[in-house]
């Protein structure tokens, strides 16, 4: 009820405004060009405010998506020391019902890397490249070896849709 006693008391302002208003014959052609430039100035103004607006919300909308998956990613990179601990221990352990327990656990961790697309870099035997790997160790090849190769991996590396997260030590022959 009080909306319709609202909206009527608005309708009467309105009409009343529109009868105090000076008629369109009483402003000048001069006056009318002043008024549709004022205009047009305006939307052009509303327009421009319009897409900043919309540009801001989309950059912080990107910004807050990139913050979180890079912290994401900081949180499990805490995780790779563990990780490889527990391949040392998967490696030193002499009963094998440790060693599987120990291996569902890093079966575990693999699940969650491959859940945040996290890939494993593990270079053996490949042509050594700095930017996924670091070279911690150089060693004589072997007869019949070229030189520059990943000869073993003493810490694997991890990346993230092309990002290095961590990079893989590894020696390499001279």
């Amino acid at each position: 009820m009080d909306l319709e006693n609202e909206n009527r008391e608005l309708e009467t302002e309105f009409v009343q405004d529109a009868e105090e208003a000076p008629e369109a014959e009483s402003v000048s052609a001069e006056e009318y060009e002043k008024l549709k430039a004022e205009a047009e100035d305006s939307k052009r103004k509303w327009y421009l405010v319009t897409a900043e607006y919309e540009n801001y919300r989309k950059r912080t909308a990107s910004t807050r998506s990139q913050a979180y998956a890079e912290g994401r990613a900081d949180v499990v990179k805490g995780l790779f020391p563990i990780a490889d601990m527990l391949e040392l221990a998967v490696q030193s352990c002499a009963e094998e019902k440790t060693r599987q327990g120990i291996q569902m656990i890093q079966k575990s961790f693999y699940k969650l890397l491959d859940e945040e697309n996290i890939t494993e870099i593990c270079p053996l035997g490949e042509e050594f490249n700095a930017e996924t790997s670091e070279a911690v160790l150089a060693v004589d090849p072997d007869e019949g070896e070229e030189s520059g190769i990943v000869k073993q991996v003493f810490r694997k590396g991890y990346e993230q849709k092309g990002k290095i997260l961590r990079f893989a030590q590894v020696s390499v022959t001279k």
